[in-house]
């Protein structure tokens, strides 16, 4: 998977998660010096059982609608700690006592610590300028043959043709 597909991919787990009202959302970027075996860990937590299943059945169904299935789940019985693994990135849901407890943002501390908001500005800022700038064009192009058609019906624009050839003509330079 290429990174950028990588990346919304994971934005897209983060905001299935947030639509779910997830809590202190914390993507870990691995290092890729370290030993891991994933690039991303995506990390919220839930306030009780129903809320960690209901965060974790949203990303598995978002993520499924987009073509991408775990390979492994666990924990989702229990709902203190469930983690989908989709190889390339992992989701960790985890009650507030079980991410005290096992602490991955200290355990992982090489990785490079994200925002749920740094995946989503990265993607906005590659295609904004384009978005803009093609609206911008077509709005001054569109303008632009308005403006000229309307000119051409009236005879306007004829006319300074016209005293441009008049002067030419004459003899006289025009400034």
């Amino acid at each position: 998977m290429k990174k950028s597909e990588l990346r919304q991919k994971v934005a897209e787990a983060i905001s299935a998660a947030q639509s779910k009202k997830a809590e202190d959302i914390t993507v870990l970027e691995m290092a890729r010096e370290a030993p891991s075996f994933t690039d991303y860990f995506v990390i919220a937590s839930g306030n009780n059982p129903r809320q960690i299943q209901a965060i974790s059945d949203e990303v598995e169904q978002r993520l499924a609608e987009a073509g991408l299935h775990p390979a492994h789940v666990e924990g989702y019985n229990q709902a203190d700690w469930v983690l989908l693994d989709y190889v390339d990135f992992v989701v960790h849901v985890f009650s507030e006592h079980a991410r005290k407890y096992y602490d991955l943002e200290r355990l992982w501390k090489s990785a490079r610590k994200l925002k749920p908001a740094d995946l989503a500005k990265k993607r906005a800022a590659k295609k904004a300028p384009k978005k803009t700038l093609k609206k911008a064009a077509s709005a001054r192009s569109a303008k632009t043959r308005s403006a000229t058609r309307a000119k051409i019906k009236s005879g306007a624009r004829s006319k300074p043709r016209a005293k441009a050839k008049a002067k030419k003509k004459s003899g006289r330079k025009s400034r």
